[in-house]
C-alpha cells in the first residue's frame, strides 16, 4: 500500500506551483477558446490555504479554498497528476479541504467547475455537492457548472 500524505501551505509553495502549471495546461485543452475567460479567476497568488499531496514522496495532486462570503469558502484549483488519478487522492485533498474551512469557520464550500470536465463533477456530486445557479462571475457562462456543500462543525 502506498504512503499518502496531505500537507497544508500555501500558494507560495513550489510543489503547488508547478501542479497549477500543469492544470492550467490540461484547461487550456478542455475549454479551448474559453479558456482566457476562465484564466482570469484563477489566479493564485495569496492563497493562504493549499492542500498538497504527495504519494512515496512524490507530488501527485493539490487543492485549494479561499474565502467566498463570511459563510463560504471556494474551493479552487483542484488538481490530480494524471498518472494518479483514480485512486481517491483527489476526494482526499478535498476533504481535508472541508476540514480546514470548518476550522476557519466557514458553513458551506461552494466551487465551480466545466461541463468539460465531467469526471470532477462526479466526483463533487458522489462526496456531496448538488449544483446551484451560476454565482458571481460565472452567472451567465454556460459551460460553467457551479456547485456548493454545506460543513457540519465537528465537536
Amino acid at each position: 500500500m502506498s504512503d499518502l500524505t496531505l500537507i497544508r501551505t500555501d500558494s507560495d509553495n513550489a510543489d503547488f506551483r508547478t501542479l497549477v502549471a500543469l492544470l492550467d495546461q490540461d484547461l487550456a485543452i478542455r475549454d479551448g477558446d474559453d479558456h482566457t475567460f476562465y484564466a482570469q479567476f484563477n489566479k493564485v497568488d495569496a492563497i493562504k490555504e493549499v492542500i498538497i499531496a504527495y504519494q512515496d514522496g512524490t507530488v501527485v495532486g493539490c487543492g485549494a479554498i479561499k474565502p467566498f462570503s463570511a459563510t463560504e469558502a471556494e474551493v479552487k484549483r483542484m488538481f490530480v497528476h494524471p498518472d494518479y488519478r483514480k485512486q481517491g487522492i483527489a476526494a482526499k485533498v478535498l476533504n481535508e479541504l472541508e476540514n480546514w474551512a470548518t476550522e476557519l469557520g466557514f458553513a458551506a464550500c461552494i466551487l465551480e467547475t466545466g461541463k468539460k470536465q465531467p469526471e470532477a463533477i462526479a466526483l463533487y456530486q458522489k462526496v456531496g455537492y448538488h449544483i446551484i445557479p451560476n454565482y458571481g462571475q460565472y452567472i451567465g457562462v454556460d459551460n460553467s457548472v457551479c456547485m456548493t456543500k454545506p460543513l457540519i462543525a465537528k465537536p
